[in-house]
């Protein structure tokens, strides 16, 4: 992702730009007291997002967001002022959103998570949970693939039991759930355990599960997933669901219900 930031005080944007880099650690970062260096440098650069004063000499922010409006549309506009009177004109241009100085860290991070045009970025190499929609694993963008199918809905329930230690009569009964004889299958599930380690200890998260004698546990804070991000509050999780969780295993409905209560409320 690229950053423009733009003010023509040298204090000011030095400010700006390190409670920008704070907020968005992995961003390039560029900052211009020369409105018209910061269009230049527009014309050459597919820049996501500009942090913008406006009472600046020369050029000043409602126009050059105007400048970079007509050459990129889709660029996030946010202004960053100790005004407030040009809010009605920032709004006109579409701009994303409009920051009151002083700036900090926080304010910075609020915009970048609402960013009116969504910055597409590619996917990290690390292993990834969905668990809205149907239940999938993720390595950067490819599947994960387990050795047996039921090593998939094995973590799929320890998901979403979050953290809490199933016995293998639990899972067998989970797993099995049509079988009359679901406890036959203490081998079988002996495997899938053994399959699921390995798999999570393949993708570097050798400590993502907790196991004792015939207990087997996920540890949330080690898994990147969507629901867990649900639980704490965080955006990504709040955006991400959409009224449906885990649609393949029907053993999901209790926490769905519990996730359509908390969306009502």
């Amino acid at each position: 992702m690229i950053i423009v930031a733009v003010d023509d005080e040298k204090i000011a944007l030095e400010g700006l730009v390190e409670a920008i880099k704070k907020a968005a650690p992995d961003a390039d970062v560029y900052g211009f007291r020369d409105a018209n260096q910061a269009v230049d440098f527009i014309k050459d650069n597919s820049c996501d997002v500009a942090f913008l004063d406006i009472e600046m000499r020369g050029m000043n922010g409602i126009e050059l967001a105007r400048q970079m409006k007509l050459r990129n549309p889709r660029i996030n506009i946010i202004f960053a002022t100790g005004y407030d009177e040009y809010m009605n004109q920032a709004f006109t241009l579409r701009a994303s959103g409009y920051v009151m100085k002083p700036v900090t860290q926080e304010k910075i991070k609020l915009e970048m998570e609402n960013l009116r045009n969504p910055v597409q970025t590619p996917a990290k190499k690390e292993l990834r949970i969905q668990t809205f929609g149907n239940f999938e694993v993720f390595y950067g963008d490819e599947p994960v693939k387990f050795q047996y199918s039921k090593t998939k809905e094995l973590l799929a329930y320890l998901i979403d039991r979050n953290g809490a230690l199933c016995t293998n009569g639990e899972l067998m009964a989970i797993l099995w759930e049509d079988e009359e004889n679901a406890g036959g299958h203490i081998s079988y599930l002996k495997n899938i355990r053994k399959d699921l380690v390995e798999t999570l200890e393949k993708y570097g998260l050798k400590d993502a599960v907790s196991r004792q004698r015939g207990r087997i546990a996920i540890i949330p804070e080690k898994i990147q997933c969507d629901y867990f991000d649900w639980l704490t509050g965080k955006s990504t999780g709040i955006n991400a669901y959409r009224g449906e969780y885990m649609n393949q295993y029907t053993w999901s409905e209790f926490t769905h219900g519990d996730l359509e209560k908390a969306k009502i409320k």
